[in-house]
């Protein structure tokens, strides 16, 4: 009879459908209800709501009358949006987790969706964002070996131009200067371009050497390199102006080298795709870090995907935690930043 009671009193009904709603947040004692129990419990009161209405005042004739076929389709469709409500908050968080998975890039840091939802949909963002923290883990790892072998090997490559190439063509010349003094003077013309296109490909072979291997930033330092490098791209149009503040803080070898072939890159590209002349090179310190810019008035990157160039850029960035953002428009230039932070400990 009790029970008849509590069903056949809506007033009575709702408040057991409210402690439905509430049973899980009071075995948890935090106001959490997971997914199931929303869905359940929002069910479980709109039927035990429409039951005490129908075993109460509401009736169904036979023929049902208008005014009770509207009642139950008004109960029809509070009953639709009320599921509707529920799945919309439940599943919102899903919605979103599916979007960040179909824009996940491993080449941002820290890029990722925000635990909220109920219990299971969070854990489930949770194990997302570990996994992603994973991934990404090990992507600069295997690019960090990547990237030291490559290093490597440019520097094998250097010592090898600059030993037997710059070598050989270097006694290629003296041979050329002694055949010059002996060869008649209608030859003489022709031995001497022979000499100089010789002595072109040896400052060239040179020049190869010490972009593979920056033997200024070893011998030194990071300031006097990236000065050297702006100095070896001012030519053929292009004027590089450059800014390096004298307050830097102590910066790991892998850093200084990160920030050497980034700016590199950079003035690669604008050199030969951007058609400017006139570019930036700048690196200052922040207070959380150092800031690399790389500017040009050139055309912009335009709607062209990433290239080999800006991907081994974001690599680097990668493998010492730096955030690279590349900023470009059409007809005003591009931006590459490279900030990599300093821990407060090793500031001066």
């Amino acid at each position: 009879m009790g029970v008849a009671t509590d069903i056949r009193n809506p007033s009575r009904a709702a408040k057991l459908a409210q402690a439905l709603l509430w049973v899980e947040s009071g075995r948890s004692g935090k106001r959490t209800v997971s997914l199931f129990w929303r869905i359940f419990s929002l069910n479980a009161a709109c039927l035990i709501v429409a039951t005490a209405l129908l075993l109460g005042p509401v009736t169904v004739s036979t023929p049902v009358l208008l005014g009770e076929a509207l009642l139950v389709i008004a109960g029809l469709g509070a009953l639709l949006v009320g599921n509707a409500v529920v799945l919309r908050i439940g599943l919102g968080p899903l919605h979103r987790l599916g979007r960040a998975m179909g824009t996940a890039d491993l080449m941002v840091a820290g890029d990722r969706p925000e635990v909220t939802g109920p219990p299971e949909t969070a854990e489930l963002i949770a194990t997302y964002n570990d996994m992603l923290d994973r991934l990404q883990a090990e992507r600069a790892a295997g690019a960090g070996r990547a990237l030291n072998a490559q290093e490597g090997e440019r520097q094998r490559i250097a010592r090898e131009l600059h030993d037997e190439v710059g070598q050989t063509l270097t006694a290629v010349l003296l041979q050329l200067k002694r055949v010059a003094d002996r060869v008649p003077g209608d030859l003489r013309a022709d031995v001497t371009l022979a000499q100089e296109a010789t002595r072109a490909g040896l400052d060239e072979i040179r020049r190869i050497a010490r972009r593979l291997r920056p033997g200024v930033l070893e011998e030194l330092g990071l300031a006097s390199a990236l000065r050297s490098l702006a100095a070896e791209f001012t030519h053929h149009g292009l004027t590089v102006r450059h800014h390096v503040t004298a307050d830097l803080p102590p910066l790991s070898p892998e850093s200084e080298l990160v920030i050497y072939r980034v700016a590199q890159e950079g003035l690669t590209n604008t050199a030969r795709h951007a058609a400017a002349d006139r570019a930036e090179l700048g690196l200052r310190s922040l207070p959380d870090g150092v800031e690399l810019l790389v500017r040009d008035n050139g055309a912009g990157l335009g709607a062209a995907p990433e290239g080999a160039g800006i991907h081994g850029m974001r690599e680097r960035a990668l493998l010492v935690g730096a955030d690279l953002s590349i900023e470009s428009a059409p007809g005003h230039g591009t931006d590459v930043r490279l900030h990599i932070p300093v821990p407060t400990g090793d500031r001066p």
